[in-house]
């Protein structure tokens, strides 16, 4: 399933805004850049599924850290619902 560049919408939960935000700066790009330039475009490519109790999630791995998100198919949607390093993203 290929989409056209930027054909995906990106929302993002308080969390995910507060933990991007928290971020050094630097990687706080990356992660920005990895979004627009991965999620935006074909999320389905880019991530993996998760498993067991986060079943229906993806997950992108930028470096160390990871975002977790949810797809909406039908609304065409990238829901992201958490941001962090890769020790501490699945304990939350």
């Amino acid at each position: 399933m290929s989409e056209s560049p930027s054909s995906w919408q990106i929302l993002y939960t308080e969390s995910a805004k507060s933990e991007i935000e928290n971020l050094d700066g630097p990687i706080r790009k990356i992660i920005k850049r990895a979004i627009e330039e991965k999620l935006m475009v074909e999320p389905l490519k880019f991530g993996l599924p998760l498993r067991r109790s986060l079943f229906g999630f993806f997950k992108l791995r930028v470096g160390s850290y990871r975002i977790i998100y949810k797809i909406e198919k039908k609304e065409v949607i990238v829901l992201v619902v958490s941001v962090g390093h890769r020790k501490q993203i699945y304990k939350s």
